[in-house]
């Protein structure tokens, strides 16, 4: 399985990106997709998960309200939808995929895409 991030960019306080993550395999629909961020000296972040059906999702307290996740399992991709974003959301953000019940590291993680909001 293999993970591929994009929509990363540069953008000022307030506007909004789109992060996408395409997968490969034939079992996209039954994994927990996820985003990570890790921003310049601090260690790697959750941000936010999504259930394999769509139905559950879990934000961290500072993207609630901001951050939407979704899935499309028949394009085989997950999306981050980053609205209001805040110079303390600049990072590298990385899309993972982990099955039900397993910890992110036993997972598969894509190679990150960076965000950097300017204020």
């Amino acid at each position: 399985v293999q993970l591929q991030a994009s929509g990363g960019g540069l953008v000022q306080a307030g506007g909004s990106l789109r992060l996408s993550c395409a997968a490969s395999g034939r079992t996209f629909s039954s994994y927990v997709m996820g985003w990570f961020r890790q921003a310049p000296g601090k260690s790697r972040e959750f941000v936010v998960q999504i259930s394999w059906s769509g139905d559950t999702t879990y934000y961290a307290d500072s993207v609630k309200g901001r951050f939407t996740i979704s899935r499309d399992n028949a394009k085989k991709t997950a999306y981050l939808q980053m609205n209001s974003l805040k110079p303390d959301d600049t990072a590298v953000y990385y899309c993972a995929q982990t099955m039900p019940g397993s910890s992110w590291s036993e997972g598969s993680w894509g190679q990150g895409t960076q965000v950097t909001v300017s204020s």
